[in-house]
């Protein structure tokens, strides 16, 4: 086990080392920078230009700017943001908790909907229920979030005469969750319907299994059956998709904080691609790549948990 975390870390050290170079050369790929917007912004003369590409050190050679960046992300600094010409850090680090707090009630409402709802859809195959339940997570699956998140907001103005607001002074647990619950609902909407799905095509999977059938011939309960025996084998792939839909999430928290007007990182990270604030994005997109490689790794060892049979080799 020992040596398999020492090759896991070092393969994820190796990915997010290349997942930077790859976040670098495209960032710059793109066309136009930010001395090009803020020219075009003011009308200034085009030689402001060569003079603003200077100061901001992005008329130097790409390997020395990478090398320049990635050394001091190493040292925990994350240069200057352009447009406000503040540490990167002081400007990341206010919207992180925001982001984390709406993605988490978005995964946790996606599994206590998800979860149990596909049990009991799977227990309750070919009944008006499992059906109410299959034409439920279709809708999930095909209903965008941006789409969904309008609505939301149409039916709060209809019905309360207000839109939901986020605040961003310190508060509690509660209030958190009453300004940021409906927006996690509409994030965790899809993700709780492919949970849904994927949870009871595998509790049918393992009700049809010979172990399944000989507990009951043994005399077991059909909740013995279902919940001690079965869930737990028709968890491992569900673990799997939740994974997945936690990294996938990044992408619904860009649209739902949009529409919401959330001052969260996703949003952050969309106003930063716009101006070319190659500091912000390069840091954030790493962020982002390093959640979803840690994401990855807890799945593997959610695996050993939930099956002992499995086991990585040294």
């Amino acid at each position: 086990m020992g040596s398999y975390l020492v090759r896991r870390f070092l393969l994820m050290a190796l990915t997010l080392f290349g997942m930077s170079v790859l976040i670098f050369v495209m960032l710059r790929l793109v066309p136009g920078n930010i001395a090009d917007i803020l020219v075009d912004a003011s009308g200034a003369d085009p030689k402001e230009k060569a003079k603003i590409a200077r100061e901001l050190g992005i008329d130097r050679p790409i390997a020395e700017q990478y090398i320049s960046w990635i050394s001091g992300l190493s040292r925990g600094d994350l240069g200057y943001a352009y447009v406000s010409e503040r540490p990167a850090l002081e400007e990341i680090a206010p919207r992180i908790p925001i982001s984390a707090k709406l993605a988490g009630m978005a995964i946790f409402f996606s599994i206590l909907f998800g979860v149990p709802f596909g049990v009991i859809s799977a227990v309750r195959q070919n009944t008006g229920l499992d059906y109410f339940l299959r034409v439920l997570s279709l809708s999930g699956l095909s209903l965008p979030s941006f789409w969904l998140g309008l609505l939301v907001l149409m039916a709060a103005v209809h019905w309360f005469g207000t839109i939901p607001i986020y605040d961003s002074n310190p508060h509690g647990f509660l209030q958190d969750v009453a300004m940021l619950g409906l927006p996690a609902l509409v994030v965790g909407f899809r993700s709780s319907a492919l949970i849904m799905r994927l949870t009871r095509s595998s509790m049918l999977e393992v009700l049809r299994q010979d172990y399944v059938r000989t507990a009951r011939s043994k005399g077991a309960t059909n909740n013995s059956v279902n919940y001690n025996h079965a869930l737990r084998n028709a968890l491992l792939p569900v673990v799997t998709v939740i994974g997945i839909e936690a990294a996938f999430l990044v992408g619904g928290l860009i649209v739902t904080e949009t529409v919401f007007n959330i001052p969260g990182v996703a949003r952050f990270l969309v106003e930063a691609i716009l101006w070319r604030d190659y500091p912000i994005v390069q840091n954030l997109v790493m962020l982002i790549a390093f959640v979803v490689v840690m994401v990855n790794f807890l799945v593997d060892m959610a695996y050993m948990a939930l099956d002992p049979r499995i086991k990585f080799a040294d």
